[in-house]
């Protein structure tokens, strides 16, 4: 997620947070309580209450942003990890090795056009993984470079590692994701639809009717196809 005004967008859901936590009517949800760390504290997709995830979902709809998303399928991911194992018997999978390719991907096309870039990740647990990341970002540059053979202007990268209260646009990106997660996995477009507008690129990396890169979407072209989706599925 990329917020036009990163300021304006924290107070906008600190401003809503703050007049649910004051609600009668909202106050009294499990999740808002305190003790439970989840609303109360900050916005997330799957821990709040239905009724606070359509009041998020309209505030969303005010705030300036662009969201862009790498789908990975992991039925395609457990494929490579079997082929990988009959060349390689002593490899083993970790999460890391799809979250730093989709950071590639995600990226790659992004990192060519400004002189410095401050990006802000989720934290994964307590590791620190700023340095991978960062390399990841490095390669993503190198790559486009060699691809377009154009030489890119020096570019600063401030890697944030941070929690979704810390850094509320994080808390926009959930709410994006689970929009595009409850599309693909449950079959139900109306959570991306309200947010489509916003969608500046989706690449589905596997999609099998795309190309050897799979597809791109984007608020410009039409919704998934729901139909197509099942049918993978299958």
């Amino acid at each position: 997620v990329r917020c036009t005004d990163d300021n304006d967008a924290a107070r906008q859901l600190e401003a809503l947070r703050q007049s649910l936590l004051s609600s009668p009517l909202y106050s009294g949800i499990p999740s808002m309580a305190p003790e439970a760390k989840k609303t109360a504290r900050f916005f997330h997709a799957k821990d709040d209450h239905n009724e606070i995830r359509a009041k998020v979902f309209e505030l969303l709809f005010q705030i300036d942003f662009k969201f862009f998303a790498a789908i990975k399928e992991m039925r395609q991911v457990h494929e490579y990890v079997k082929k990988r194992n009959q060349m390689d018997v002593p490899y083993k999978y970790h999460p890391n090795e799809l979250y730093d390719l989709t950071t590639r991907m995600l990226f790659k096309q992004r990192l060519h056009k400004e002189s410095a870039y401050t990006i802000t990740f989720a934290r994964r647990g307590n590791s620190d993984r700023t340095n991978a990341l960062k390399a990841q970002l490095t390669q993503a540059r190198q790559r486009f470079q060699r691809e377009h053979t154009s030489e890119l202007q020096e570019a600063s990268m401030e890697i944030c590692p941070s929690y979704p209260w810390q850094s509320p646009c994080l808390q926009i990106a959930d709410y994006a994701l689970w929009a595009l997660q409850r599309c693909y996995e449950k079959g139900e477009a109306r959570f991306l639809r309200a947010l489509w507008q916003k969608v500046s690129l989706i690449h589905d990396i596997d999609d099998p009717n795309g190309k050897s890169y799979g597809s791109y979407l984007s608020r410009k072209s039409a919704l998934p196809d729901m139909q197509a989706i099942k049918n993978r599925r299958i």
